[in-house]
């Protein structure tokens, strides 16, 4: 199972890939959101977004904003900042390089962002190296486990609870798997990190 919190280690094993972005002046986090958009949940978190006046980064699969552009457009209008997350969600460790980059190409052929993300997490060192030379490379410090279905709305908010600290990135997903509960997810750690005294913002693409 994967860890909440993303180990140590990988911040060795991918040198310059950005897990935080912590700040001496001011407590901040990023929610970030994976596999969109789609209109199953994209709409439902954009939603949730709007009403709490909070941007966020979405990682984007590159065929799903190829069938759902308005979706997309409605990312960008509103103010969020955006990624490239491949154009078919592909899993880096069964791929080569090769084969790993022309899909991230082709995705950024209609989403055209200097912020990458690898889906899974999975990506193999030459990958990375290869694909850092043009993205900020995002992984994440807090993952909400929305995606796994033995885990409840409550329980991924336990999670971030526990977790998070300032500068963390932390992972959700507009997908099917979490259709059903990224709303009340979302708007209960919208509403407890504004408690906690966070400042919500997305991850700059400059």
């Amino acid at each position: 199972m994967p860890l909440a919190r993303i180990p140590k280690v990988a911040e060795v094993l991918y040198p310059g890939g950005v897990f935080r972005i912590p700040e001496k002046e001011k407590k901040t986090v990023y929610l970030t959101f994976d596999d969109g958009p789609i209109p199953e949940a994209t709409p439902i978190v954009l939603d949730i977004l709007k009403q709490h006046n909070v941007k966020a980064t979405f990682f984007c699969v590159g065929e799903n904003v190829q069938k759902n552009p308005q979706l997309f457009n409605r990312i960008t209008n509103e103010g969020h900042s955006f990624g490239n997350h491949t154009f078919n969600h592909m899993d880096g460790w069964k791929n080569s390089v090769n084969e790993y980059a022309d899909n991230t190409k082709l995705c950024a052929g209609v989403v055209r962002s200097n912020l990458f993300r690898p889906p899974y997490g999975r990506i193999t060192l030459k990958q990375f190296r290869k694909l850092k030379k043009e993205y900020k490379m995002v992984f994440w410090d807090v993952l909400s486990m929305d995606y796994d279905k033995e885990y409840s709305a409550e329980d991924c908010l336990l999670l971030i609870k526990k977790y998070t600290r300032p500068g963390s990135i932390i992972v959700f997903h507009d997908s099917l798997k979490t259709k059903d509960k990224i709303a009340e997810l979302l708007a209960k750690s919208i509403d407890f990190l504004k408690a906690e005294g966070y400042d919500l913002e997305a991850i700059p693409m400059a």
